[in-house]
């Protein structure tokens, strides 16, 4: 499943790690491919990038086999896949490959039937590593947050949907839109709300992801939020969220 949504700062990488954490604990096995070059997922679950030998990017550039890179128990049921700088090239790198856009959808075959979810951090553009990750991806969620321009920007990724299912990945299609950074307390937000599920319809998420200073904090300690503040209200919404991700099956 890839998390994706070409606009940055839209919680991808705070839902990538909490879901899968969340996930984890309620006992399913989760692997996390890290495929931002700016390995926020990483660092949010305390991995030191320095420290990282292989990364992503040696799979989809150096031919290292992907079991060869994977970090195992992160967290409860949570291994990942790190990024680090290096991925920076990786756009530029690929163009030249052969079948550049089935490299990621190559080496993560390999992990099919060995976990319950793999989830793709996806970069905040619509370049190689977006393609990668749709090729390579079942299934979307697109995190959407609830402020100004919300849908703006969701029809271009749309469209690149659209276009990857056609040519490269007859069977891709969204499994949700999750409401990120939402303030019961504003008109705005609730208008985002009412816009968005009339525009997606029953794939947005009953769960919604609140603004949380403790979820902004949590990547700076190198925790899930279900670690850093379990009892608070951004643990408990991933938390229903990963009920919810279950529930859709």
């Amino acid at each position: 499943m890839a998390i994706i949504n070409q606009k940055g700062g839209v919680g991808k990488s705070t839902t990538a790690i909490n879901l899968s954490a969340a996930l984890g604990e309620l006992g399913k096995q989760v692997l996390l491919v890290d495929l931002d070059p700016q390995g926020n997922s990483s660092s949010g679950l305390g991995i030191e990038k320095s420290q990282v030998s292989n990364c992503i990017y040696d799979v989809l550039l150096n031919d290292v086999p992907i079991e060869n890179v994977i970090i195992p128990d992160v967290c409860d049921g949570l291994d990942v896949i790190p990024a680090t700088i290096n991925l920076a090239g990786a756009e530029v790198e690929l163009v030249s490959e052969m079948a550049r856009e089935n490299r990621l959808k190559d080496s993560v075959g390999s992990l099919r039937g060995k976990y319950d979810y793999v989830f793709i951090d996806c970069p905040p553009s619509l370049g190689l590593l977006t393609v990668n990750a749709l090729v390579a991806a079942d299934k979307l969620l697109i995190p959407i947050q609830c402020e100004f321009y919300a849908l703006e920007g969701v029809t271009k990724l749309l469209d690149s949907m659209k276009r990857v299912k056609t040519r490269l990945n007859p069977t891709l299609d969204i499994f949700g839109v999750l409401l990120t950074m939402y303030d019961g307390r504003t008109t705005l937000s609730r208008q985002v709300v009412s816009e968005v599920r009339g525009y997606f319809g029953k794939t947005v998420f009953t769960t919604l992801i609140p603004r949380t200073v403790k979820l902004s904090e949590a990547p700076s300690f190198g925790q899930p939020i279900t670690q850093y503040d379990p009892s608070g209200k951004g643990a408990q919404s991933y938390v229903e969220l990963a009920k919810e991700v279950i529930q859709r099956g």
